[in-house]
């Protein structure tokens, strides 16, 4: 039976994507660190994301994704567009059920992950590196197979699947004051919003954001969606336009938005790397850098900090 896709997800449906993807997706853990907590005046629960399955959070949206499409919808396979973490997901989760995977991909995508997607068995389609270029292509692949489109973001299966993220997390640090996640087009942040405010809604939501890519900053502050920004960031995983239904989330949630700059979270990234010991790619690092950037918005709380990918192009190191 599939799920309706009109209507935002609500926590049962995210405990519903919770028991569908239970059998594929990985239990993540969570990690500390005294010399990181130090440096912010905070207890850190890093949520370990980049160790899930394709080595980020994707896995879980594109899992419930594919395994609530009935079977006439799955027979026909998927199509997405992605640069790199939510076409591998996409693939690896159509593998679990056998399914035909379509990647719609830009040009200049990072190599790793291009790599990635084709090891874990998707057709991959380039374009041009425009969203207009990127929807085109979906709709061409949609006709000539009739795959089913699961978007990376705005996809109401996917924002359920995302939020199991936060179930589980509260699961392992029941008593958390504040949770913080990167915000791109908002499939995560939202999912976790509606997820974490369904089981605490006292729990205080932050997302982090490029500087050079903060439309949903500043959406949430015109009060409607900005559309006219040209990201510039070296988080290639946070380059997307935040979705008019996620912002939606992120507003009636409270979820308030921080901005960081590119230099803030390589040096996040690098304190990542040598403190935590944990190879994470740099759109994760937003999260670490915005609690260091303004350390009295957490000082002495329990923080969950959401490490969202591990997938780094090592020959491109941002130092």
């Amino acid at each position: 039976m599939s799920e309706p896709i009109d209507t935002l997800p609500d926590l049962e449906r995210v405990r519903a994507a919770a028991r569908r993807i239970a059998p594929h997706a990985r239990v993540t853990p969570v990690m500390r660190c005294s010399a990181l907590e130090a440096l912010c005046g905070a207890e850190l629960y890093f949520k370990c994301e980049h160790l899930q399955r394709g080595g980020a959070f994707k896995f879980r949206g594109a899992c419930n994704a594919v395994w609530s499409l009935d079977d006439a919808q799955a027979a026909r396979g998927v199509v997405t567009h992605s640069s790199g973490n939510h076409g591998n997901a996409l693939a690896l989760a159509a593998a679990t059920r056998g399914i035909a995977a379509h990647v719609v991909v830009p040009e200049g995508a990072v190599r790793a992950k291009l790599a990635a997607i084709e090891r874990a068995g998707a057709t991959l389609h380039r374009c041009a590196p425009t969203q207009a270029a990127r929807e085109a292509m979906c709709a061409e692949v949609q006709r000539a197979t009739g795959a089913e489109l699961v978007h990376p973001y705005a996809d109401d299966r996917v924002i359920a699947g995302q939020g199991t993220l936060a179930l589980e997390l509260l699961q392992q640090i029941p008593e958390l004051d504040a949770l913080v996640t990167p915000v791109g087009g908002g499939g995560l942040a939202s999912g976790v919003a509606i997820a974490a405010h369904g089981l605490d809604p006292a729990l205080d939501l932050f997302g982090a954001e490029p500087s050079g890519a903060d439309d949903a900053a500043q959406s949430l502050i015109a009060g409607k969606r900005v559309t006219t920004m040209v990201p510039d960031t070296v988080c290639d995983g946070l380059r997307a336009l935040v979705g008019e239904r996620n912002l939606d989330v992120l507003r009636m949630h409270r979820v308030e938005v921080m901005t960081v700059s590119d230099a803030e979270t390589i040096a996040a990234m690098r304190l990542l790397w040598s403190e935590l010991k944990q190879v994470v790619e740099v759109s994760s690092a937003t999260v670490l850098a915005a609690i260091l950037k303004q350390p009295q918005r957490f000082a002495g709380r329990r923080v969950g900090v959401v490490l969202t990918g591990g997938n780094v192009d090592l020959d491109a190191l941002p130092w």
